[in-house]
């Protein structure tokens, strides 16, 4: 892939360290086909086509998203231009994210109440144990 001089151009450590992440998640990124920069020998390229994607993967992984999910929403993009089907799927992958972690915030809700509970409970027996030690002892 050729790249065009006027073209803004990045480096994997300059990508690492804005994105705060590792060289090694950028290759793993370029290995699962995510990235694809350009080679200057062993040197890698990114060019802003990259700087974007990574973007895009980074805050699909910040909502939870799997890598496989955020692929498939980054190619719609290659092919609707007009990022049409790329939001309607965009849209679709949030509201099941919502429901998915509503979901989980309801059971963090109904353990913490056990916990709540168990506690207690456990409080109420601790000091009966220790207050029937003190009537022995």
């Amino acid at each position: 892939m050729a790249l065009d001089q006027t073209q803004t151009t990045y480096g994997i450590a300059e990508l690492a360290r804005e994105f705060g992440i590792t060289t090694r998640a950028i290759r793993f990124y370029e290995d699962k086909g995510l990235l694809s920069p350009a080679r200057d020998g062993q040197r890698r390229i990114y060019a802003s086509r990259d700087h974007v994607r990574l973007r895009l993967i980074m805050r699909g992984k910040r909502l939870g998203f799997s890598l496989d999910e955020i692929r498939e929403m980054i190619d719609l993009y290659d092919l609707d231009p007009t990022e049409v089907s790329q939001l309607k799927m965009f849209i679709d992958k949030l509201q099941a994210r919502r429901e998915q972690l509503r979901r989980q915030q309801d059971d963090i809700i109904e353990t913490l109440a056990e916990l709540d509970q168990l506690e207690d409970q456990s409080r109420g027996l601790l000091a009966d144990r220790e207050a029937r030690r003190k009537a022995v002892g």
